[in-house]
């Protein structure tokens, strides 16, 4: 069977076919796993941020208020 027939040739493309589906099924699932890590992570960093924001405020709150009449005078 020195020439393939053409039943053969499109039974060797569909083989070749399902075999790329699989590979991209595989890479596809680990892509999504990727993008669910990467959400995870943005999610603590915002959480993060936002902790850190309340306490920087919080901090902010707790400096003595002064007048910038007052600051000048005392600074010269």
């Amino acid at each position: 069977m020195a020439n393939p027939t053409q039943i053969d040739q499109i039974a060797e493309r569909v083989e070749r076919l399902l075999v790329r589906h699989a590979e991209l099924q595989r890479t596809n699932a680990l892509l999504e796993a990727q993008v669910d890590t990467l959400i995870q992570e943005r999610d603590s960093l915002k959480s993060r941020l936002g902790a850190a924001r309340a306490r920087v405020d919080a901090l902010i709150e707790r400096l003595p208020e002064t007048s910038a009449a007052g600051a000048h005078k005392t600074s010269t």
